[in-house]
């Protein structure tokens, strides 16, 4: 048996300056970037514009929790309830299998809707940590002016089917 040569390793130096180099840069995601992650079935989808006032609208109704459900579960059950409003969606949500039944429970109701591109804006928007998939934003007196134009532009917005 023959011992084996040992493989050098490659001039770490440069693997070090590289990152050096990309680190000291601020790297920022476009609206774009995140439209590479979006599902399929993301129909229809806020514009630019339309994000930033969508954000907008649910940073404001956030502070108070009445008028701000966040999570699937918490608004899945207050449609059921019969809560009405303007119901966001995450564009990039995996496995789909948990929230396609969503768009076709606000459907029924008459609740307009829209997917954003990303569900970290829409949790950063909200004040937490993690990505939220869904939020239903509830009609109240703080937001009212953000809130109707918002809820005209979504349904403007072409349904796909």
């Amino acid at each position: 048996m023959t011992k084996d040569k040992k493989v050098h390793a490659p001039d770490i130096s440069i693997v070090e300056e590289s990152l050096l180099n990309t680190t000291s840069e601020k790297a920022s995601v476009t609206y774009e970037d995140r439209l590479n992650f979006v599902n399929e079935i993301a129909q229809p989808m806020a514009g630019r514009k339309l994000t930033k006032k969508n954000i907008q609208v649910y940073k404001k109704a956030s502070k108070n929790r009445e008028y701000c459900k966040s999570g699937l579960k918490l608004v899945q059950s207050s449609i059921r309830k019969g809560a009405t409003g303007l119901v966001i969606l995450a564009g990039d949500v995996t496995p789909v299998d948990v929230m396609i039944h969503l768009p076709a429970v606000c459907e029924d109701k008459d609740i307009p809707y829209c997917y954003v591109p990303s569900k970290e804006d829409i949790g950063t928007a909200m004040g937490v940590t993690r990505g939220v998939i869904a939020i239903l934003i509830i009609d109240h007196s703080d937001i009212q002016e953000n809130f109707a134009e918002v809820l005209a532009e979504i349904q403007a917005l072409p349904i796909p089917f």
